[in-house]
């Protein structure tokens, strides 16, 4: 039974979960589905998502929600397809681990609400409060001052080759390369090229292809 994937690409859960699945050259079916649609408070969609909230996975009888459960789950389970994005080896997934943590726990608050301010919110009218910026901006400073340090020792975050703990940051990443907080990436060179590595990955292209119509219907250039 083919993978089900309930969500759209815009939103940064569901671009994440779209990555993966173009990494792992995983054949599924998009069921575009929006956060205030009526399909979320149906039953059949709540015996996927409990919390009638997307995105949502089904993948014959196994039902996900939560996107970074279904990261894991998808690399995991189809570690012989497409690009490894985890590992075997007990010690290496450990690292990986950790720094998908990272990301969870750290970098995606504080990037994610940088966002909302100055992408999301202007692109549906909303100002801009700049003191909300400011203190963002200060924490994800410090936050990659960290990530220099750790990619000076290594191409990607959890070692020499891509993983799911890069892949985690690429929705926030990229909606932050459009507004003053890229200057924060490119001050850091180590961090930089670690950005554009990311950033230029085939699989996260064609989740960006799928944003482009939102963008153009909303104006907005991204």
């Amino acid at each position: 039974m083919a993978i089900k994937f309930y969500g759209v690409a815009v939103s940064l859960p569901g671009a994440r979960v779209l990555a993966c699945l173009y990494e792992k050259n995983l054949e599924f079916e998009l069921v575009k589905t929006a956060y205030r649609s009526q399909e979320t408070k149906k039953e059949a969609f709540l015996s996927i998502n409990p919390f009638g909230q997307i995105p949502a996975l089904e993948d014959g009888d196994l039902k996900i929600f939560e996107s970074r459960a279904m990261t894991q789950y998808l690399a995991h389970a189809y570690a012989e397809k497409g690009n490894q994005l985890v590992s075997q080896d007990h010690k290496k997934m450990a690292i990986i681990s950790t720094w998908m943590e990272v990301e969870s726990q750290k970098f995606s608050d504080v990037a994610s609400k940088l966002s909302h301010e100055l992408v999301m919110g202007p692109a549906s009218g909303k100002t801009i409060n700049v003191e909300v910026v400011r203190e963002n901006e200060e924490k994800l400073a410090k936050i990659l001052d960290v990530y220099e340090v750790k990619l000076k020792e290594s191409k990607y975050l959890a070692g020499d080759y891509f993983t799911l703990a890069d892949l985690h940051h690429l929705p926030v990443m990229h909606y932050l390369m459009n507004t003053k907080v890229k200057a924060l990436f490119d001050e850091r060179p180590h961090v930089s090229a670690w950005r554009t590595e990311i950033l230029a990955r085939v699989a996260w292209k064609k989740v960006v292809e799928l944003q482009a119509p939102f963008f153009a219907s909303m104006g907005a250039k991204n």
